[in-house]
């Protein structure tokens, strides 16, 4: 694999280091680049699952991005289960947060949001320091989600979540 010196999360520490945020323009060419390349994952039903800045490779000398560290990834078979417990925390689909076991590639659009919301803030949209208060963190800031679409993130999720 060709040397890529850096990631989404050592471009925003260097803008950090000048009181910045990342550019704008930057911001979109690199959420740009995250979506094809998952796109190009999602049409062969491969689900990278562990989708965070330190895993968006950055060249600086052309901006670049290039996607690793599959280890995480997998073929998903509709009807199959899969672990539940993937994703880095700040990044994890509320589905999986919710223990749901037969999930799709939107897990990782999920995360994508989450890293293009990090590039525009300068820091993580969600942080829980636990999976209960991550989904938590995610009720607080869009809501708590009704009934019927728990069911369709989990069906077999019975808890009450707090209502806010």
């Amino acid at each position: 694999m060709d040397f890529i010196p850096g990631t989404i999360a050592r471009v925003q520490k260097e803008f950090g280091k000048l009181n910045q945020k990342i550019h704008s323009l930057l911001t979109k060419l690199y959420a740009y680049q995250l979506i094809r390349a998952l796109n190009y994952l999602h049409l062969k039903g491969i689900a990278h699952r562990d989708i965070k800045p330190q895993n968006c490779l950055i060249d600086p000398s052309c901006h670049i991005l290039k996607l690793c560290d599959f280890g995480s990834a997998k073929r998903l078979v509709a009807g199959e289960l899969s672990t539940a417990y993937t994703s880095s925390r700040f990044y994890r689909a509320p589905e999986l947060l919710l223990g749901q076991r037969d999930y799709g590639t939107e897990i990782d659009i999920w995360s994508a949001g989450c890293v293009i919301a990090e590039m525009l803030l300068s820091k993580p949209i969600f942080v829980g320091a636990t999976s209960k208060q991550q989904i938590e963190v995610i009720i607080k800031k869009l809501g708590t989600p009704h009934e019927g679409l728990v069911k369709i993130l989990n069906p077999d999720f019975h808890e009450k979540l707090p209502k806010i």
